[in-house]
């Protein structure tokens, strides 16, 4: 659901004063309309189309379960990295070009994924894949609206939050079934025919829209110490619980590397005159509160969207499309309260409505901090259908809590910003709740074995039955099904953190003042 946060918010902003691109209008408005929205769909859809699908891709390449989020974690590292760019490279090569360039770059990538015939191939090729896409999502954004009259704006805002709410629900079942039915390979080749359509479409159709080019100072030094730190801590993050942490002279340099690198970055960035992350922004109030919010929340929910597909699979035996068909129906609720959430949320205090969402979420945390290896789909699918609520009500009242203290010319950095590190904490809480999900079920399997005696006579018994007279292959299979439970007694450990995580979360968004109106000048934005 990664990229339905940069829609939301537009949510309730009206339309300010824009440069002459507004009175442009394409050739065919309903074939430029598909174009854009099969660009973003494509782009959104890429975030959760892998997730059923890393066992399978784990197993096919060679490599364990933790090297496998890092073809999650190599994407969002990449594309928040990319994000801060956007604005500098739409002022230095136009919107359409660089929607046009960026599309057809994100097909290639894809190519590149499909055709990876090792782990570190694949990630290399998703990091690709990630940063060309961080344009992709906030151009195209300015780009509809461009082409759209004033009072038809909501219609096209509410078109883009449908394709966003959409493509993370089908993103589970198709990678699921096409993992299922061809191959994993598929789930990335399906995007070079549309990138490279939808990158001819967009080209052809904007061909003449009005542009303001300039040549804007590029932040080196801010841009290398970002590159630099948080690529180091995401790896440290990767690599830690294979090296035994900081037992290991690589994870101390890439903890070193890390601290002083984006130490560097901070300070610079609050004493460069133009900085690629404008970090000043954090001395409004609301801004400071409602992005503390969102990364938490963010990172909790992204954290979800990765652990339940995987115990699905390892834990429970579902092939991927099954676990795509049970973490589904968390899109059910979006789809439908999306558009009202938008026109009618301001009517209250936004606090509580992020508070509804907010305990929404912890509710069904715990629910799953009771699952057992015996909970059955429809129970799956009833509480990723009821978190759906809490999705429903999270991203656009935090999204506008943040923004309203901002002044005008602000409100894009800061939502630019935003954007930025709740990526950023989405990728590192994938490595985080992996890591312990892992770490917890190796400390409970320690606890389960440790009064298990091989002379038990019982123990031998049930050796003896499972293994059905062969006791190796009983102690094999008994093995397994305590490996099991240690795995399901970590998970419902890091669900009940969750929970209180989300709670928690309530206390940030109360520290926010009203009013929560943003500042109608700074919706011209768009995507810079």
């Amino acid at each position: 659901m990664t990229d339905i946060i940069a829609e939301e918010e537009r949510m309730g902003l009206p339309p300010g004063p824009e440069p002459a691109a507004k009175a442009f209008a394409p050739p065919n408005m309903a074939l430029a309309t598909i174009g854009i929205s099969l660009a973003t769909f494509m782009q959104v859809l890429d975030i959760t189309i892998a997730n059923v699908s890393l066992p399978t891709i784990a197993g096919n390449l060679g490599a364990s379960a933790n090297q496998a989020v890092w073809v999650i974690t190599s994407f969002a590292v990449s594309n928040a990295i990319a994000l801060p760019l956007t604005g500098f490279m739409t002022r230095r090569f136009g919107e359409r070009k660089l929607f046009m360039w960026a599309t057809f770059a994100f097909a290639i990538a894809s190519l590149l994924c499909g055709l990876a015939s090792s782990m570190g191939m694949l990630v290399a090729a998703r990091a690709l894949q990630g940063f060309v896409a961080g344009p992709m999502y906030p151009v195209a954004q300015a780009l509809l609206i461009s082409i759209y009259p004033p009072h038809k704006r909501g219609q096209a805002i509410a078109l883009l939050a449908m394709v966003t709410v959409v493509a993370p629900i089908a993103g589970p079942v198709l990678g699921g079934w096409i993992t299922d039915n061809y191959s994993w390979e598929w789930i990335f080749f399906i995007n070079v025919p549309i990138g490279i359509f939808v990158s001819l479409v967009v080209g052809n159709q904007l061909r003449g829209r009005p542009e303001k080019l300039d040549r804007p100072k590029m932040d080196y030094v801010g841009l290398a110490t970002l590159v630099i730190g948080v690529g180091a801590l995401q790896v440290l993050l990767d690599l830690g619980n294979d090296d035994d942490w900081f037992a290991s002279t690589r994870i101390v340099v890439l903890a070193i590397v890390a601290v002083v690198a984006l130490a560097v970055f901070v300070i610079w960035e609050l004493t460069e005159k133009d900085p690629v992350v404008d970090l000043r922004l954090f001395r409004h109030r609301n801004f400071a509160s409602g992005t503390v919010a969102l990364v938490l929340a963010y990172a909790a929910f992204f954290s979800i969207g990765l652990l339940v597909p995987l115990w699905l699979q390892r834990n429970l035996g579902y092939t991927p499309i099954w676990a795509g068909f049970a973490t589904a129906p968390i899109g059910v609720l979006p789809v439908l309260l999306t558009p009202l959430v938008g026109m009618y949320a301001t009517r209250f205090d936004l606090r509580m409505v992020s508070s509804l969402a907010f305990i929404a979420m912890a509710v069904t945390c715990f629910m799953r901090a009771g699952f057992n290896l015996d909970v059955d789909f429809e129970h799956v699918a009833t509480v990723q259908l009821f978190q759906g609520l809490g999705v429903a009500l999270f991203f656009m009242p935090v999204l506008t809590i943040l923004l309203s203290d901002l002044e005008p010319h602000e409100i894009a950095a800061g939502s630019g910003l935003a954007t930025f590190v709740r990526t950023l904490g989405g990728s590192f809480a994938a490595s985080l709740t992996t890591w312990a999900w892992n770490q917890r079920g190796t400390v409970h399997h320690a606890r389960l074995t440790e009064h298990i005696q091989a002379a038990d006579p019982a123990i031998q018994q049930t050796v003896g039955v499972l293994g059905q007279g062969d006791p190796q292959r009983g102690a094999v299979l008994l093995n397994q099904m305590i490996s099991q439970q240690a795995m399901q007694i970590g998970f419902n450990e890091i669900f009940h953190l969750l929970g209180i995580l989300f709670l928690v979360v309530i206390l940030f968004v109360w520290f926010a003042r009203p009013p929560f109106t943003a500042k109608a000048a700074g919706a011209a934005a768009g995507g810079h």
